[in-house]
């Protein structure tokens, strides 16, 4: 059970959250290879690294719809890890994989999904999800369509981000059954005691709604204990078929512009950011009812939560009844919120939609 919060910190964490993700303070860090709908860059995170770098990983995607499948267009094509030597102003490629690099056993990789990068004192480990051409289990073997597979995922691990590029990667998450079937999106929650929560997103063989889950992972990078698949319930009205968490936010001392004292603030609190939406395909609208961004698969919106005592599991919705953020431009998508809390500043990142259809990966700074 999460603890009851003071509504003036509610305001003050929905206040500090629209700082952050600001479509027009925000600036584009990695474009898309195309202007076109249907390709994007994005689905990762960012991380500082021991060398004084910033590093951020994100995947490439060109045209293609794993929901009708046939092989449409190359999909997730290539997994990505960039570098900034100066605090997140500009960014410099560094790594490149392609789908056969995250195998991890030589089958065939259909698209490379989200990822996550994080720093350890002794490593640093990839985390990445990718859909493989392998048959859906009994009794559901008949409902995969033709071209599509089973998504899993993986890690890569090296002493260095340029080891990475000569990693194995090693399946770290994977489902049998039909109703969580699709395991995906990976992001990173540290633990008080040591080690992370490793989240993810799940879907059933149908792909009829888009959920969050959770497998504790412990400091040598095991996973400790079966996955927990409802971790974050969804919502009952926007985000009624999407609850797919990005990312987590601990602020232990209230964030810039806060009203709330410190002497005032919980311990313990944070933000918690996820994608949401009505549905996985796009619903069709009434003639005369209100025009507004439904959010569905490709193309969510964003969702705002908060959580306690140091724990992302106890995450309660700020977001109940509209979605938080959503894009001006295109069908309103804004996803895969992620935030970096560096010493000197905070760097939110998301996917955006723009007017041509297509997604670039954002980046937003703000000073401490």
């Amino acid at each position: 059970m999460t603890r009851p919060v003071d509504p003036r910190v509610v305001s003050d964490l929905r206040s500090f959250a629209h700082r952050l993700v600001d479509p027009a303070a925000a600036r584009v860090a990695v474009a898309p290879e195309r202007p076109v709908r249907g390709y994007w860059f994005g689905g990762g995170n960012m991380a500082a690294g021991p060398d004084g770098r910033l590093y951020l990983c994100g995947r490439y995607r060109s045209a293609g719809d794993s929901r009708t499948g046939l092989d449409l267009g190359d999909r997730g094509r290539e997994l990505a890890v960039f570098a900034s030597s100066d605090g997140g102003r500009s960014w410099e490629k560094v790594l490149s994989f392609d789908k056969a690099a995250v195998s991890p056993d030589g089958s065939e990789v259909l698209s490379i999904e989200g990822s996550a990068l994080r720093f350890s004192p002794d490593r640093v480990d990839l985390y990445v999800s990718s859909e493989k051409r392998v048959p859906y289990p009994a009794p559901v073997e008949a409902f995969r369509k033709p071209g599509t597979g089973i998504w899993t995922i993986e890690r890569l691990t090296a002493p260095t981000p340029e080891g990475l590029a000569g990693a194995r990667p090693r399946t770290i998450l994977s489902s049998g059954d039909p109703a969580t079937l699709q395991v995906k999106d990976p992001f990173l929650a540290e633990r008080p005691g040591g080690g992370h929560y490793l989240f993810f997103c799940h879907h059933s063989f149908n792909w009829s709604s888009s959920n969050t889950g959770y497998v504790p992972v412990g400091p040598d990078g095991r996973v400790e204990g079966p996955p927990v698949f409802d971790a974050w319930p969804r919502g009952p009205a926007w985000d009624v078929a999407i609850t797919r968490g990005t990312c987590v936010l601990p602020l232990p001392e209230p964030p810039p512009g806060a009203e709330t004292p410190a002497s005032d603030w919980p311990a313990g609190i944070g933000l918690a950011f996820y994608d949401g939406g009505e549905c996985l395909r796009n619903l069709d609208e009434h003639a005369t009812s209100v025009k507004r961004p439904r959010g569905y698969s490709c193309e969510e919106l964003g969702g705002l939560g908060r959580f306690t005592d140091d724990d992302p599991r106890t995450f309660v919705r700020i977001s109940e009844i509209f979605p938080e953020f959503t894009s001006p431009d295109g069908t309103g998508c804004l996803r895969y919120v992620d935030v970096l809390a560096a010493p000197d500043a905070f760097l939110a990142t998301w996917q955006q939609s723009r007017p041509d259809g297509s997604q670039a990966l954002m980046v937003r700074r703000v000073e401490r």
